[in-house]
């Protein structure tokens, strides 16, 4: 019998238009600049096809090379400054929400849990990373 995965939610409300969140959110020249949880980490690569059925992974890696994995998806559904879904590796779900409110943008990610790690060490990791990327966006 197969158990359902915990949904786990982080959020973020950025200080910028959903176009400009959007393009950040997805350009790989960006997401290298943002899309790691403390400062000790960096992503020295990311690749990005950015439609239904293209996939997408980042390299996430310790500054001191200990350790590096890649993250990445197949994008299962894609709307334009409104959604992203898609399926992880192990078949893990993560669906992305940009909520648009004049020059506000509030990015909401919705994933399953895996069951290496405590659902509050992900969530507090996943939001990291969210908080990281509001940070890069609102810098530049």
């Amino acid at each position: 019998m197969e158990t359902q995965a915990q949904k786990v939610t982080v959020s973020t409300t950025i200080n910028a238009p959903v176009s400009k969140v959007w393009t950040y959110f997805n350009s790989p020249e960006h997401v290298t600049q943002w899309c790691f949880a403390s400062d000790d980490w960096h992503a020295p690569k990311s690749e990005n096809d950015l439609r239904v059925g293209g996939s997408f992974t980042t390299t996430m890696a310790a500054k001191d090379g200990s350790f590096s994995f890649d993250f990445g998806g197949v994008y299962t559904q894609v709307e334009n400054e409104k959604l992203l879904d898609y399926d992880l590796a192990d078949g893990r779900n993560v669906k992305v929400m940009f909520e648009s409110a004049g020059d506000n943008t509030t990015v909401t990610e919705v994933f399953d849990a895996e069951g290496e790690n405590s659902v509050e060490m992900q969530q507090q990791g996943w939001q990291a990373i969210l908080d990281n990327f509001r940070k890069h966006v609102e810098a530049n």
